[in-house]
């Protein structure tokens, strides 16, 4: 059994690039179905998935008797319409022991833009759930997550990994509060009603500003979200003629393509009588088209661009960082041993069955001669003699079979399984 991995993140992928890689995770069902089914097509039946996608990267992780890589770059390459030389080019593909060690530091947040973030867990998770709801998800891959589960367990209570990480959305309040003096005087927009949003607006909502506004594409879950914080929900269609309101705007959503568009922020500078505004845009793809970056008073950073934010105080956690390498070395180890002893198992369910069929045979016979009315002792002795004979048939056969070199070698492989001493 061989396990693959192809992936592009933050640091090997342009954030455009990456955004024609995202996957909602409505969308994972049905891609997980177009991947397995070209690989059916391509003599690589019954192959294992599982797709991460977030803000930072996207993840193929698969799993079958035989490796089928080129395969899956070309059919990712596809999906994304670009050339299979550009994935490659911003892509990494691993397998086996690498594969395992690059999953069991995902989990555990070494491979985050934010070092020892925790939110990566949590999207693993519902990657899997996805995975396995779609029915792409088999003994293989699911022991390989949930290993890299427990591995990112014991990383984060055993080390300091998580100390001090700078999330993306305090990143985001401290870049604010270095542009408005006083951010209890700032109207915020939040564009979505995700995860993300809802830790954003947390994080801002404890600075105070003077409103908050949760623009969502359903009204209701918008105005749940809204409730927590105080504050006001509104539909997106309102966004355009409503933007000018704002001083600050993070958007996050599933949207494939930008929700907000340069007329739309151009008309509410004007409004504004050009004050500044904040955006921030933490959609992969872009929620904000990338030509508002370019007008003046306006302050727009992407997920990209709060990564030398977030990276403040990465050097104090070098430490920790080799403290959780070498429980990501235990973890891979021991998963490969278990991958290694997979190899045995359709071997050992053919030796099952044949000493099943032997025992229910011998029974067989031996309830005739009962019910014949034979003494117990000779049915047991029968009994003991005949599975003994089926067991050692194959080997005496073998014993005297081939040329002697032959039958050396069997003789030594014969007294290693039935001349061993108890010890």
């Amino acid at each position: 059994m061989s396990v693959w991995a192809l992936g592009l993140n933050h640091t090997t992928a342009p954030l455009d690039l990456r955004g024609r890689f995202a996957f909602a995770i409505d969308q994972i069902a049905p891609t997980l179905q177009s991947l397995r089914s070209s690989f059916s097509t391509h003599r690589h039946p019954d192959v294992e998935a599982a797709i991460i996608s977030t803000c930072n990267r996207t993840e193929i992780y698969c799993a079958a008797d035989h490796m089928a890589l080129d395969h899956t770059v070309d059919w990712l390459a596809q999906s994304g319409g670009v050339a299979p030389a550009l994935l490659r080019s911003h892509a990494y593909a691993l397998h086996d022991d690498k594969a395992a060690r690059h999953a069991f530091r995902v989990a555990s947040g070494l491979d985050s833009m934010v070092l020892g973030e925790a939110q990566i867990l949590g999207q693993i998770k519902d990657a899997v759930r996805a995975a396995e709801t779609a029915g792409a998800l088999g003994s293989t891959l699911n022991q390989l997550f949930q290993r890299s589960f427990a591995v990112a367990k014991e990383v984060r209570t055993a080390t300091e990994i998580g100390a001090h990480s700078i999330s993306m959305a305090a990143a985001a309040v401290r870049l604010a509060a270095q542009l408005f003096e006083d951010m209890k005087e700032t109207r915020v927009l939040f564009v979505g009603a995700g995860e993300m949003i809802d830790l954003a607006a947390t994080h801002f909502a404890a600075r105070e500003p003077k409103s908050i506004v949760i623009a969502n594409r359903t009204l209701e879950r918008g105005e749940k979200l809204a409730s927590r914080f105080g504050g006001e929900a509104m539909r997106l269609a309102e966004l355009p003629a409503r933007l000018a309101e704002f001083d600050i705007v993070v958007s996050c959503t599933a949207s494939t393509l930008p929700l907000i568009g340069l007329g739309a922020v151009e008309r509410a500078l004007k409004l504004r009588k050009h004050r500044p505004m904040f955006m921030v845009d933490l959609a992969v793809p872009r929620d904000i088209e990338v030509e508002v970056k370019a007008l003046e008073d306006i302050y727009l950073y992407t997920v990209d661009d709060l990564a030398q934010v977030v990276q403040q105080g990465h050097a104090s956690r070098q430490a920790a960082v080799a403290e959780a390498e070498v429980i990501i070395d235990a973890g891979v180890r021991s998963f490969m041993h278990w991958l290694d002893q997979r190899g045995s198992v359709p071997l050992i369910q053919q030796l099952n069955a044949q000493a099943d069929e032997w025992r229910a045979a011998e029974l067989g016979r031996a309830r005739k001669l009962l019910a014949k009315g034979e003494p117990v002792e000779a049915v047991l002795e029968a009994l003991s003699r005949g599975l003994t004979q089926k067991m050692l048939h194959g080997a005496m056969a073998e014993l005297h079979a081939g040329d002697a070199a032959a039958r050396e070698h069997t003789a030594q492989a014969i007294s290693r399984l039935f001349l061993r001493k108890e010890r």
